[in-house]
């Protein structure tokens, strides 16, 4: 029979049963699965079904669909906990992924991408509302570093494991993908096992939330979407394509980005909590700018691939200050529109990641480098959005345009 804590009375159970213990699982779980299938992803394609820019492109626009339709959680919350379902979400992820080397053509690459960004984009949105719930908002931006590093971890553990055996042992496809799959179904069974239901103490809105004083928030993720999807596409695309990195070389080049994350990510959640989210944020796109037109500097200034790689992991360094926009919600949003409004962002942030990646996979087989400088157009977008996050924002604050909330006379 399932058991239910109030989220107050979970302090009483042992260390490894509470709440925050869950989130760091789950928060080691997604990466096992996700990080194995991207780390793998460009040259398994490559080499499977000889795949060019407008094919990955393709892949990634199909694999963005299910985020784009994120909202559909809101539906499911009515027949399913959302502790369930986010756990379920993951064990789907790690099924997906166990099984993608089995299908090595076109059309099965494209049905196992659209599977296991089902169960990714379910549980993020899952995840996000269950952060936002779960952390006490004074903690909040340190936690939800904390659980970044926690991430970062797991990851480094898939990339070094790649990197250091795939020559070697001469591992296969199919055997990374079914142990890093493998570990994910694991873990989120576990769960399933181990956790009682953890009862938030605000019951949340089993109906869609669209709030006219969350414009800005839902403009930030719209921005968002697109230039993170350019840069899960491109950049790595470009370290295969143009400088013709192999699976090690390029697991190499994401641990040293992890290395840097596991040792940055608290820092960063610190960096939030003291200076607050409207600097980080703005510190984080103005850094955006620069690295993506430094991105087209590659290609118009024929700059090695040692720069690239510096980039690259200097791009990973300015996204993890993207935790202050799940604080600077936080802070302004109705605690009971934490799952619902975790759905339509999520879709919010889908609307750019499923339209652009068709015309700019056309696009980069013209330009490369212009692909670049659409994202650092939209990273300047996004800093002067930044700009409008109050100082201390929260409700009756969402921007340095709203009124003072009168209060009544006494």
């Amino acid at each position: 029979m399932a058991q239910f804590v109030a989220l107050s009375d979970a302090q009483q159970m042992p260390p490894w049963r509470r709440p925050i213990a869950l989130l760091f699982l789950m928060a080691v779980a997604m990466p096992l699965g996700f990080s194995t299938w991207n780390a793998l992803l460009n040259n398994f394609v490559k080499e499977a079904a000889q795949f060019d820019g407008f094919d990955i492109s393709a892949l990634h626009f199909l694999r963005e669909i299910p985020g784009f339709l994120a909202v559909g959680v809101i539906l499911l919350l009515l027949f399913f906990r959302e502790q369930w379902l986010g756990l379920a979400s993951l064990a789907l992820l790690g099924i997906a992924t166990a099984l993608t080397a089995q299908f090595p053509f076109y059309g099965g690459i494209m049905v196992l991408t659209i599977l296991s960004s089902i169960g990714f984009h379910y549980y993020e949105t899952v995840n996000q509302s269950l952060q936002l719930q779960w952390l006490p908002k004074d903690r909040a931006p340190q936690m939800l570093g904390w659980l970044l590093s926690a991430g970062s971890a797991a990851t480094f553990c898939v990339y070094f494991v790649i990197l250091l055996l795939w020559k070697p042992f001469g591992l296969s496809y199919n055997t990374l993908y079914m142990i890093g799959g493998g570990l994910c179904l694991v873990i989120a069974l576990f769960a399933m096992l181990a956790y009682p239901n953890f009862e938030a103490p605000h019951p949340q809105t089993k109906k869609m939330v669209l709030r006219k004083r969350y414009w800005l928030y839902y403009a930030l993720q719209f921005m968002a979407g697109g230039r993170r999807q350019i840069f899960m596409i491109f950049a790595g695309w470009m370290m295969v394509e143009k400088f013709g990195f192999e699976v090690h070389e390029i697991a190499g080049l994401y641990l040293i980005n992890l290395v840097i994350n596991i040792i940055a990510a608290p820092f960063l959640g610190q960096i939030v909590a003291r200076f607050g989210e409207r600097n980080a944020l703005v510190f984080e796109y103005a850094g955006l700018v620069c690295v993506f037109v430094a991105y087209a500097g590659v290609y118009f200034l024929n700059w090695g691939f040692a720069v690239a790689a510096a980039l690259y992991v200097l791009d990973h360094i300015f996204f993890g200050l993207a935790l202050a926009l799940k604080t600077y919600f936080q802070k302004v949003g109705d605690p009971r529109d934490m799952a619902p409004t975790a759905a339509v962002a999520f879709t919010i942030n889908h609307i750019a990641a499923v339209a652009l990646p068709l015309p700019l996979g056309l696009l980069w087989l013209a330009s490369p480098a212009a692909v670049f400088l659409v994202a650092a157009g939209m990273a300047a977008i996004s800093l002067i959005l930044a700009l409008m996050i109050p100082r201390h924002p929260e409700p009756g604050n969402e921007t340095i345009f709203s009124r003072p909330v009168p209060t009544a006379a006494e």
